[in-house]
């Protein structure tokens, strides 16, 4: 049987019991009567009525059928206390497991689809404290025993747990109502069992587990601080270690609230984007762009030419674009925002204390709170040989190529995410011999298949060799000739080069800045709470050292709660808020997204529906002869709900922002569609796959209505 059919017939089974229930009412009296005969049963065959009892409890348990409370009195007056509480224990557990699994069978898929990214908010926070919470609510006998079960079979927690933890909480209600069966003859009313002062109190146990947390929360912070002595007074409200994205925001917003802020930076500030991400590398995309566009002019009717170009002019201007936007990140600006701004190597001595290392020699600062913003650095790999061949990053290619006139004839690079591709076009286009590795079997392995097949696609336009499925096994130079050895099922070869860019990822900076003096766990990034708060409440961390995410925009996000926490935490917290990350590769053509793509969506077994719209479809993309690519959008089905979007073509990064908007505020395809949007422009790809949505929801029968309707208008 179909689970729609299946859940309507159990739904009016349950319906049907509770109107017969409804109609033969049990009271006290009647339960009298029933337990005597039940009793007399129980004298002569024990183990027969118990068995049935306990199997009827179950099923009253299992379907949520409004019985409960007058069978655990039963159970008191005919079995006693202690045998009792036995059978209802654990036959209330056992029920409450089999609605529980009813509950997931039947609804989780329905509900998880609908709810979409909060689904997986909810299930990232059952993982985490799913076990506490349950228990607090078995805790209380006010809360419904069905709407437990019904909601908790809806998110992943484990079944043992669930059942587990409900024989344990509901133990002390179970015990409080066997007890009043006992008792049977002596009770007038229910009130008596379930009175205001024993409700208060089981909500005052409910409680307490909160409140036991919280002790123990508090217990652990001051035993962390124990061993330190705290300042009497503070120099500043805040320091922050790190002028990078999340560093920037954090002065600027503690400054903004007229805290004293100090900013420690141990190199240029701006940090990594500024300096060796994001901005040296979109200048020169741009410049590659160019080129690329100069060697197929005859696409827009001009007549095609190769580029004559110095590299070392292009790097020059890479380094002045730069130069220009430094002013935006500067101590200067930052000084004038009132941010003391202190260029040195900064290590926390204490939860109070950060000795900062400068020229003139090192000074210790006392603070109320302080912000860790780090940053992350290449990962440089064991590889064998590496150091050898003079590898190159992300971070070093800017300065080391600064002065070469050409571009490197013959270039590796390592890694097939959205660095190492970005830098394997650019190169290419520039006139590089590009061989890109990926030790996986596709490149941007985080998107969906098809965007990875478009993305290798592009390279390989522009002359990129990409070598997916190959492991790096070894480096070396050999008469003069820099080689790297790799392997995959068609076993191994060499390739010679002439430069070697790294870029297989970043790892987040750790060291040297007294995280472990202080105990502050770290695995891959520092281990913060939801309100990115270390094992030291008054330490913070943000940005890329913080993780989960290695994006700037999301630096800057996260800087804004540490910062609101660290200053004003003691008042208020704020979760760091993760539900609609947007990020994008800048490859041509780009490639843009937010939320779910396909592959997560099954991952997460999260049902969706798929609307494209391909941009050869769009006249503003046929005019620019820029027809390449889509705007793919994940919906709740048959909802216009967005679950996630996915846009490939030019200016993708910036189309997005529109679903990242609507994304954030709840707005479904429906208001999309009715918002006018500028003819003839790229943005209206979003607007058309919106219409593609609605074309695809419109009812047949409301159409032949309307059919017929306008064919009576004619007569």
């Amino acid at each position: 049987m179909k689970r729609p059919y299946l859940l309507a017939a159990l739904a009016a089974f349950i319906l049907v019991a509770i109107v017969f229930t409804h109609r033969h009412p049990l009271d006290l009296v009647a339960l009298r009567l029933r337990v005597a005969s039940v009793a007399a049963w129980y004298a002569r065959h024990p183990l027969v009525v118990a068995a049935v009892f306990f199997g009827a409890y179950v099923a009253v348990t299992a379907l949520s059928l409004p019985l409960a409370v007058w069978m655990t009195l039963a159970a008191g007056a005919v079995f006693g206390f202690w045998p009792g509480l036995v059978l209802v224990s654990f036959a209330s557990s056992i029920g409450a497991t089999a609605a529980f699994l009813v509950a997931r069978y039947l609804l989780r898929g329905w509900v998880t689809s609908r709810l979409g990214d909060r689904a997986r908010t909810i299930d990232t926070g059952v993982a985490k404290d799913g076990a506490f919470y349950l228990f607090t609510l078995r805790l209380i006998p006010a809360v419904p025993f069905f709407a437990v079960n019904l909601v908790m079979g809806l998110t992943r927690i484990r079944t043992a747990t669930f059942y587990l933890v409900s024989q344990v909480g509901m133990l002390a209600g179970t015990a409080v109502y066997v007890n009043a069966g006992t008792r049977l003859g002596e009770l007038n009313n229910l009130s008596g069992i379930a009175s205001p002062s024993l409700l208060a109190s089981f909500a005052l146990l409910g409680i307490f587990p909160w409140g036991a947390r919280a002790a123990v929360a508090a217990a652990n912070h001051r035993k962390a601080y124990a061993k330190w002595k705290k300042p009497a007074n503070f120099d500043r409200n805040l320091i922050v270690i790190g002028a990078g994205a999340a560093g920037l925001v954090s002065a600027y917003i503690g400054a903004a609230v007229k805290a004293k802020v100090t900013l420690i930076e141990a190199s240029k500030m701006g940090g990594d984007c500024l300096n060796y991400g994001c901005v040296p590398s979109k200048a020169l995309i741009k410049s590659a762009k160019l080129a690329h566009h100069m060697r197929h002019a005859d696409v827009w009717g001009l007549s095609p030419m190769t580029p004559d170009f110095s590299f070392r002019r292009v790097m020059d201007r890479v380094h002045r674009v730069i130069a220009d936007v430094a002013p935006h990140d500067s101590a200067e600006r930052y000084e004038g925002l009132g941010v003391e701004v202190l260029q040195g190597y900064a290590r926390l001595v204490d939860p109070w204390t950060v000795e900062v290392t400068l020229d003139e020699g090192a000074r210790r600062l006392t603070t109320k709170a302080i912000v860790l913003a780090t940053g992350a650095a290449p990962t440089v790999p064991d590889l064998l040989g590496l150091d050898d061949v003079r590898y190159l990053t992300s971070d070093t290619l800017w300065e080391a190529l600064r002065d070469r006139d050409e571009v490197p004839p013959r270039l590796v690079v390592l890694g097939g995410g959205p660095i190492g591709s970005e830098l394997s076009q650019a190169f290419a286009r520039l006139g590089s011999q590009v061989t890109q590795i990926q030790r996986g079997p596709r490149l941007l392995p985080r998107e969906d298949e098809e965007v990875s097949r478009l993305a290798q696609a592009a390279l390989e336009a522009d002359g990129v060799t990409v070598l997916t499925g190959h492991a790096a096994l070894a480096c070396g130079v050999s008469e003069g000739a820099k080689w790297i050895e790799i392997e995959s099922v068609n076993g191994r070869r060499r390739i010679e080069f002439d430069e070697l860019i790294v870029a297989v990822g970043r790892t987040a900076r750790l060291s040297g800045y007294g995280l472990e003096e202080l105990g502050i766990p770290v695995d891959r990034v520092i281990e913060t709470n939801e309100y990115l708060e270390t094992l030291y409440p008054n330490i913070l961390a943000a940005g890329d050292v913080a993780g989960p995410y290695q994006f700037t925009h999301v630096a800057g996000h996260q800087a804004w709660f540490a910062t609101v926490n660290a200053l004003f935490g003691n008042v208020w917290r704020f979760r760091a808020d993760y539900r609609v990350i947007p990020h994008a590769t800048f490859i041509g053509p780009e490639i843009a997204r937010v939320g779910l793509n396909e592959q997560e969506a099954k991952a997460s077994s999260i049902a969706y529906e798929v609307t494209r719209f391909g941009m050869d479809d769009l006249d503003r993309a046929i005019a620019d002869s820029a027809t390449e690519g889509f705007v793919k959008v994940l919906t709740v089905p048959g909802k216009d709900r967005i679950l996630g979007v996915t846009i490939v073509g030019e200016h993708a990064a910036d189309l997005l922002a529109e679903f990242v908007l609507a994304m954030k505020r709840g707005i479904g395809l429906n208001r999309i569609l009715g918002t006018i949007h500028v003819y003839p422009t790229l943005a209206e790809a979003n607007k058309y796959a919106a219409g593609e949505w609605k074309r695809a929801h419109v009812s047949e029968g409301a159409l032949q209505l309307l059919k017929r309707f306008h064919a009576w208008r004619r007569t």
